[in-house]
């Protein structure tokens, strides 16, 4: 029997275990991970950057966590000696249609905290990218790259350390929560604990529902992103980070590029519905996962209303032309040739019955589990602060 057990074995899942450690040696934690290693979905398949918290509402889960995350993350790295560098990014209008909506992304940073970003304007902006074009931009110089999966097997080090079992290779089949304890049973063994942690990610929907028995509300939709990578002879065409002015109303911050912390550049990612969970490639597809996804009500109603944009962006998914296209918004000079291909990643994207893409970090409690169900971008960047909201939790039901 065990106090706490944790499922999921990413960034998120790896920070609760430690602050839950770091905070209360004596309970006991144990970490439930599918694969062999940790860190392989989500966390292994980002971009690695830093956030600065810029996006986010004030206020929200995602800006307060972001904010107190990033300076958490960075006193990590400089204590476990992790490379890492805050190279700063630019955000970029590429037209004067665009300028209102980089204005309030500007107002939100510095309501955020980020006093020191700055406006500025094409001639200031090619000092900083001599090859970017554009009207106006944000300097952001908050904005850092490092390797998450690294991050993680440091978190997961120090977790052993304190006295915290990981074990691996263990996919969770089914969950009875009872009154004083929960049983979780997976393919390799069954457990009693006290409180589950359901840190699943992709799948954490589906934890949820194991620890409950009436429906949940929502359903993770899984988008692919997809990067290219520049060949080493065009990389001198990118100094720092690079972004376009977001769409409000979509929760993917659109193609950008990022500078790697061990070396190249990527060129991404766009945002494309995954016919499978774990789908990494453009055919990977899994039946029953699909079916439960165009079968959400939710997600019918977000097909209804963003068509179109979906459409581009599955456009760009098989089109390199049209990708380069995209990216050539914001450097001119990018050709095809330019580009070969990169990795891809699946984003956990939690969408509601009514159609809302939940913009927000979601926590979702019962009386023997704690739910994250929604912890994309920017969760890695936040990772220390969620685990510390999350283990908070957990420590006030002991």
């Amino acid at each position: 029997m065990t106090d706490i057990t944790i499922i999921g074995g990413g960034i998120v899942g790896l920070a609760t275990a430690l602050q839950i450690k770091q905070q209360r040696p004596g309970l006991t934690v144990t970490v439930l991970e599918k694969e062999q290693a940790v860190a392989r979905h989500q966390t292994g398949h980002n971009s690695g950057v830093i956030h600065s918290g810029l996006y986010y509402k004030p206020g929200s889960l995602k800006a307060l966590n972001c904010i107190r995350g990033y300076e958490m993350l960075i006193q990590f790295c400089r204590e476990e000696g992790i490379p890492y560098e805050l190279c700063g990014k630019l955000v970029v209008a590429t037209s004067p249609q665009q300028v209102p909506l980089l204005n309030n992304l500007f107002e939100r940073g510095q309501q955020n905290g980020l006093k020191d970003i700055r406006k500025v304007t094409p001639g200031e902006m090619r000092e900083i990218e001599p090859h970017v074009a554009g009207v106006e931009g944000i300097r952001v110089p908050y904005t850092g790259i490092v390797d998450y999966a690294l991050v993680c097997e440091h978190y997961a080090r120090k977790f052993r350390e304190l006295g915290g079992e990981i074990r691996l290779g263990e996919r969770v089949t089914q969950i009875t929560p009872g009154n004083s304890l929960s049983v979780v049973v997976t393919d390799k063994g069954t457990y009693e604990t006290k409180l589950v942690v359901n840190c699943a990610g992709l799948y954490s929907d589906k934890i949820a529902q194991m620890t409950q028995r009436g429906p949940i509300d929502l359903r993770i939709i899984p988008f692919r992103g997809e990067y290219y990578k520049l060949k080493p002879h065009r990389q001198h065409l990118v100094k720092h980070l690079i972004y376009p002015v977001p769409d409000p109303n979509f929760p993917f911050l659109g193609v950008h590029f990022t500078r790697m912390v061990g070396g190249g550049v990527e060129a991404g990612p766009n945002a494309v519905l995954a016919f499978r969970r774990e789908g990494y490639r453009k055919l990977d597809i899994d039946p029953k996962e699909l079916f439960e996804t165009l079968s959400w009500p939710g997600f019918q109603k977000v097909a209804a209303k963003y068509w179109e944009t979906g459409l581009g962006e599955m456009y760009r998914s098989f089109s390199k032309s049209a990708f380069t296209k995209a990216l050539q918004e914001l450097i001119p000079e990018i050709q095809e040739e330019d580009l070969e291909d990169g990795g891809a990643g699946v984003r956990a994207q939690a969408c509601d019955r009514t159609g809302g893409l939940l913009d927000d970090f979601a926590i979702l409690e019962t009386d023997r589990a704690i739910n994250v169900c929604n912890a994309p971008s920017p969760a890695a960047t936040s990772s220390l602060s969620i685990g510390l909201t999350v283990s908070e939790k957990v420590i006030r039901r002991f």
